[in-house]
């Protein structure tokens, strides 16, 4: 039998990909001790089961990753057949790098407490790890990063009759998620790319793409406080754009983001339910279970 649960982050979701498995939803129960400690309880049987953690680690990282370490270790101590996690948002893989003398790489750290907690694969979704090359240089157990990009240009392209449209990573790091969208919608992409003419002046434009009067699809991973969106928004529209829509993976959406976006003048912003929030319109539940039936 194939068992998907979660602690308190991502209950809806992992329900959502238990159904699209046909798999059963384990509960589990999540409390808190008066001084602040985490206690985890699985609500059914485990042992001899194959066993799917689904747990985002988004805007609650520190307890969200407590919750998966008690819970990976608890199912390896209950003797489970096999643990799978899936973190539909990643936290810490930001830190992919030592970028100063004496700096923690969080995402090497985390990356080999969640193998040494128990689990068996590792599933993110559209993770911020940019510098990361080889991937055993962060775990000795496989790690398979899926992407929503695919889902997300298929709902804007349903949604919205675009005219000519082109889509754009808002800079060179979000350069591979724009051709994703673009392959998947059969158009043109490009990325914002920063030219420094002197020490006051950088200029940021297109690298490639004649945007005056087409549609443009902007596609990012992450939104946490908008800024590099609004950015290239004004960018965008300087150099001609008609239409501005916005689609990311993680909607963070911290400090009033999704209101300064529409107010630089997106037409519409989507999300992934890696993050609830208000604009989480597309699921990941179905990318999750293809990657998972997948497996031998």
């Amino acid at each position: 039998m194939v068992l998907v649960t979660s602690g308190s982050a991502s209950k809806f979701l992992a329900w959502n990909v238990a159904q699209q498995l046909k798999a059963q939803y384990l509960n589990t129960e999540v409390k808190h001790f008066p001084d602040g400690e985490t206690y985890i309880r699985f609500l059914g049987e485990v042992t001899k089961e194959e066993v799917i953690v689904v747990q985002s680690l988004a805007l609650k990282p520190n307890d969200y990753l407590i919750e998966l370490f008690l819970m990976l270790d608890a199912l390896k101590d209950l003797k489970a057949k096999r643990v799978i996690t899936v973190l539909p948002y990643f936290a810490y893989a930001r830190q992919d790098e030592r970028f100063k003398s004496g700096e923690a790489i969080s995402l090497k750290t985390v990356s080999r407490l969640i193998e040494a907690a128990g689990s068996e694969y590792i599933f993110t979704i559209d993770s911020h790890r940019h510098r990361v090359v080889d991937q055993d240089d962060l775990t000795t157990i496989p790690l398979h990063d899926l992407t929503a990009m695919t889902e997300l240009a298929k709902h804007m392209n349903n949604k919205h009759p675009l005219h000519n449209p082109a889509v754009i990573g808002p800079d060179a790091e979000a350069g591979a998620w724009a051709k994703t969208a673009a392959d998947t919608l059969s158009v043109d992409y490009d990325a914002l790319e920063k030219t420094r003419h002197d020490a006051e002046t950088v200029e940021i434009k297109p690298r490639k793409l004649d945007l005056k009067g087409r549609d443009v699809l902007i596609v990012d991973d992450i939104i946490s406080t908008g800024n590099t969106i609004i950015k290239a928004i004004d960018v965008l529209k300087k150099n001609g754009a008609k239409n501005i829509y916005v689609a990311c993976t993680h909607p963070l959406l911290v400090l009033n983001a999704l209101v300064r976006i529409y107010d630089a003048g997106a037409l519409d912003v989507v999300g992934t339910d890696t993050v609830p929030s208000a604009i989480s319109h597309v699921s990941v539940a179905p990318v999750i279970a293809d990657a998972i039936k997948k497996l031998k």
